[in-house]
């Protein structure tokens, strides 16, 4: 490395960082998004042309949740020993030869074996690939990085939903002709990202990373290149503490999709509120993305802040939801304080693994605990949909979710107390 291009790629001026922090951008909007982000949309007519019920449908989704649990730990070992921009660009191409089984598709069965493609592809994608290539780039301004990057899942979803829909209702397959242009998009906008723009780490451009010549700027709880090997990181307390804050947060996540619904039983009662559904679930997307970008930042000065800030804004959303549900201002400020609580989910777990953790097996140690999140997905709207339909109904979603988030507070101090010491 030469003493020219670390100040060319150190001090002022552009830092090829910052085009990794743009390649990770254009994966998050556009293939994570166009998968995860936009499935939903497909939902209602692919089922109605088929003439199945929905849930036959959806449970391509499910098997899709399915395959990235299972592909995780095979995927972070891949990431971690292998060139990314190999990884990566594997795994946008399942993604958009997913997406163009799902547009040839002709009975049930074929959906979900196209689910398990997307679910291999999009595994890496969505989990470790911003984590892992942003902790290797930068140790300053690590938490906003991610953060920026992960709220695009949601920006992707406003952008393309809208695109989807509208090849949805161009006819009577127009599901098909989605499905193939959003294979085409991901494939032509992200590919030139992951073959030409990623490289694994700083030293493959002859270069240090960002921020690492002003180390006096480091966030308190920032880590360099060290940490604590997976083998052992595995039988600790602090990564089973982990593990389960990372499946508890995304069952609280998933409480996001019965929001409208929420609304919506208040149809008898208060119509406009009903009405408004879809702009209850919009706030909740809206404080997701401005919630992911927050985080990340605060997390640069303190992890521990933003648990705490997260948990507390999750919080106050659901009291304001719960309890004002008949004053829309109020109604729409919970869900988008809920949505803070539910970028908890990509964005402070990854920053607690490598605050707990280091950053020296960071792939392989993330991509375990991952897992327990991947699994929980597949399962958590049904738990929340035989809650709804109890006699607890929504109060009882409420108070479980609060259950949750006291949980999760509780597992992330606990997993910061008991931290191994990085040498």
């Amino acid at each position: 490395m030469t003493e020219k291009n670390v100040e060319r790629g150190q001090r002022g001026g552009f830092h090829y960082a910052y085009a990794i922090v743009a390649a990770c951008i254009a994966i998050t909007c556009l293939p994570c998004a166009l998968v995860l982000s936009c499935a939903g949309i497909f939902f209602t007519p692919v089922s109605q042309y088929f003439g199945v019920a929905t849930a036959e449908f959806t449970l391509y989704f499910s098997v899709l949740n399915v395959a990235q649990m299972v592909t995780l730990p095979v995927a972070g070992k891949l990431l971690s020993r292998l060139d990314a921009r190999v990884v990566l660009s594997a795994a946008v191409a399942l993604c958009a030869a997913g997406l163009v089984g799902m547009s040839l598709c002709q009975a049930m069965w074929q959906f979900y074996v196209c689910g398990a493609v997307l679910g291999v592809g999009v595994c890496p994608l969505i989990y470790l690939s911003v984590p892992t290539l942003i902790n290797a780039w930068c140790v300053r301004r690590v938490g906003f990085f991610v953060g920026l990057c992960m709220a695009f899942t949601g920006i992707g979803g406003v952008i393309f939903n809208p695109v989807g829909t509208a090849l949805i209702n161009s006819g009577a397959e127009g599901w098909r002709t989605a499905y193939l242009v959003f294979a085409a998009i991901v494939a032509v906008g992200t590919l030139p990202f992951t073959l030409f723009v990623v490289r694994s780490r700083p030293e493959d451009k002859g270069l240090l990373p960002y921020g690492a010549l002003e180390g006096g700027e480091r966030g308190a709880d920032a880590v360099e290149d060290t940490g604590v090997p997976a083998d052992r990181a595995l039988r600790m307390p602090a990564f089973f503490a982990l593990a389960a804050f990372c499946g508890v947060i995304t069952l609280n996540q998933t409480i996001y999709q019965f929001l409208a619904g929420y609304a919506q039983s208040f149809a008898d009662t208060m119509p406009a509120i009903a009405a408004a559904s879809g702009v209850v679930a919009s706030a909740a997307m809206g404080g997701q993305a401005v919630g992911k970008v927050l985080l990340g930042a605060v997390n640069d000065r303190s992890v521990r802040a933003g648990v705490i800030l997260g948990i507390c804004a999750g919080a106050a959303g659901v009291t304001l939801m719960w309890l004002f549900p008949g004053t829309l201002a109020l109604l729409l400020a919970g869900a988008f304080l809920f949505g803070v609580v539910y970028a908890m989910t990509t964005v402070q777990t990854p920053l607690l693994v490598r605050t707990v953790f280091g950053s020296a097996d960071y792939t392989n140690i993330y991509s375990r605990v991952s897992m327990v999140g991947s699994l929980m997905s597949a399962v958590a709207a049904v738990l929340w949909g035989l809650v709804v339909d109890s006699a607890g109904g929504y109060p009882l979603m409420f108070v479980l979710g609060y259950a949750c988030m006291a949980v999760c507070l509780a597992l992330a101090l606990f997993s910061l107390r008991t931290r191994p010491r990085l040498g």
